[in-house]
């Protein structure tokens, strides 16, 4: 199993990296989902969410877009699966598990950090938007 440090990585590159991964057949497992950094102007980014958001039709119908951090990284990375409703990517896509924090079971686990410290520039953390 692969651990990922979420913290201060790119989620583009993290998603791509991580669906990469699992295509392989490894296991992932990315921990502090909510300090992953979306590059971009963050009002765009946060409005565009919204308008997702609002699109959702009756409560049996999607597209359901959800708020929890941990849900729009694995969102990410569904996008850059395999259709991930039928075979291979629907197998790939159960390999992935997103968490907010740092669970305790993996804390003594080797990690793979993704980001570097960043500063100032046009980006967001996932935690912001999905408040």
């Amino acid at each position: 199993m692969k651990i990922i440090d979420g913290k201060n990585a790119i989620l583009g590159r993290l998603a791509s990296y991580a669906a990469k991964e699992a295509l392989k057949g490894e296991d992932i497992a990315i921990v502090n989902c909510e300090q992953i950094i979306i590059t971009g102007n963050k009002r765009n980014i946060k409005e565009n969410l919204e308008a997702k958001r609002k699109r959702v039709g009756t409560t049996q119908k999607g597209p359901k877009v959800s708020r929890t951090s941990e849900k729009i990284v694995k969102r990410a990375i569904r996008g850059m699966l395999p259709n991930y409703r039928v075979g291979r990517g629907r197998i790939t896509f159960k390999r992935i598990k997103c968490y907010v924090g740092m669970p305790k079971e993996f804390e003594e686990h080797k990690k793979i950090s993704a980001g570097r410290p960043k500063s100032g520039g046009k980006l967001v953390r996932v935690e912001e938007v999905s408040k």
